[in-house]
């Protein structure tokens, strides 16, 4: 099936936002945000054409526009932490969306800030790890003067940097269980509605034999009363025509032929 004008539409701007999202973007930057939500709403008016394209491919354009709206989210994150975790569950496209490419550029993308990623949180681990090295040596030595203004002003954010990743974790981990949690429910949940669905399925197909019975004998008796019903008629019929046969007979010796 040839694609629409929309899908091409579509294609065109999703390899845009691909191209963009690969780019080092200023903060400010506003277009693909904006080219994501026109993404969004070209992708709700092609799954309400009647030629639209193949239930994988439509699954494919939303897999593509949801990984660029998890990206953009993830962005919005304060802490490299947050950002990396943010970024483990998003999933990237599985084809690619031009005949130029190789290998699917939101693969690229998200090969791209995972690194970025990781790259900053051991930026802050380093200087996290040093800022306790000089609180250690501040708190050993007991001479605060041997130390600059900004080592000074890194040793005191210290205790404040370690409680925000610690709340950080800790909310995560909550998180994890209220997940689980829910988890736990819903494969309750479901396993009771299967559990009734199988019940009302055996008893509807108990019913379909019992019903299945009962038509088959009434079509066994239907058929011996129809068997029956043509028997006394052949009978009756018989009868009938010997009837005029003799009458016939009778009536030609009673009545001889004139002459």
């Amino acid at each position: 099936m040839a694609a629409t004008r929309l899908e091409l539409n579509l294609m065109r701007l999703l390899s845009r936002c691909e191209a963009l999202a690969a780019e080092r973007r200023d903060p400010e930057e506003w277009r693909l945000e904006k080219y994501v939500a026109a993404l969004e709403d070209m992708l709700r008016e092609l799954k309400k054409q009647s030629s639209k394209p193949a239930p994988e491919l439509l699954n494919e354009y939303s897999r593509k526009v949801d990984f660029l709206k998890g990206l953009l989210e993830a962005e919005k994150l304060s802490s490299s932490m947050e950002k990396a975790l943010a970024n483990q569950f998003l999933a990237p496209g599985r084809t690619p969306t031009t005949a130029k490419e190789r290998t699917p550029a939101t693969k690229t993308v998200h090969l791209q800030t995972k690194a970025r990623c990781t790259g900053q949180m051991r930026s802050e681990l380093l200087g996290t790890v040093r800022s306790v090295l000089l609180l250690l040596c501040w708190h050993v030595t007991d001479c605060p003067c041997c130390l600059t203004s900004d080592e000074k002003q890194s040793a005191v954010e210290l205790d404040a940097v370690l409680q925000h990743h610690q709340d950080v974790q800790e909310k995560l981990a909550e998180e994890m269980l209220s997940l689980a949690r829910s988890l736990k429910n819903n494969t309750l949940a479901a396993q009771n509605v299967i559990k009734q669905d199988n019940q009302t399925l055996s008893h509807s197909l108990r019913m379909a034999d019992q019903n299945f019975e009962k038509l088959k004998d009434e079509s066994d008796r239907l058929e011996q009363h129809a068997k029956k019903s043509v028997d006394w008629l052949l009978w009756i019929m018989l009868i009938v025509v010997c009837f005029i046969f003799i009458s016939m007979i009778l009536f030609i010796r009673i009545f001889p032929k004139l002459k």
